[in-house]
């Protein structure tokens, strides 16, 4: 079954790991948390393909795991957590594994993290739809000082 699209999935570069990606990756994040003991790398190193039969995977989870390719994991449902276990067992560190899910040396995504990250600057909506934020931002104010102020009525204060 498709997955119901979300507001934000309009968010470029990234996959919110919600309840629905949560339920979907199951097996995706089964797998890697297997990784964590000793016999379950090896059998898996020793025949991968095998390995995974033992898990609830799509033929799309499969192809992702044995590519290797992490965006499309998290697309499928895999937690970043998770997956990084498969990277681990291949020796890589999570610095590796960043870099190549953002198309980037490892130097170059170091760099940009310790300089702050990506800048928002175009990386706020796939579609380019202006969003409360982008336009409250256009304003100069944070969405958290624009949000309606409560009905409630205020608390006397004890005298």
């Amino acid at each position: 079954m498709p997955r119901k699209a979300q507001a934000y999935d309009d968010i470029p570069g990234t996959f919110v790991f919600d309840a629905e990606r949560s339920r979907q990756g199951y097996g995706i994040n089964m797998f890697c948390m297997s990784l964590m003991k000793d016999e379950n790398r090896k059998a898996f190193k020793a025949n991968e393909a095998e390995y995974l039969k033992k898990f609830p995977l799509s033929p799309e989870q499969t192809d992702a795991i044995l590519k290797r390719d992490y965006n499309r994991m998290l697309e499928l449902g895999g937690n970043i957590y998770f997956t990084a276990k498969l990277g681990a067992t291949d020796g890589h560190s999570f610095r590796h594994l960043a870099a190549v899910m953002t198309g980037s040396t490892q130097e170059d995504y170091a760099d940009m993290m310790l300089k702050g990250g990506r800048s928002v600057e175009g990386n706020r909506s796939k579609s380019g739809r202006a969003t409360r934020s982008t336009l409250l931002a256009k304003e100069g104010r944070s969405a958290q000082r624009a949000r309606p102020k409560s009905k409630a009525k205020p608390k006397k204060k004890a005298r």
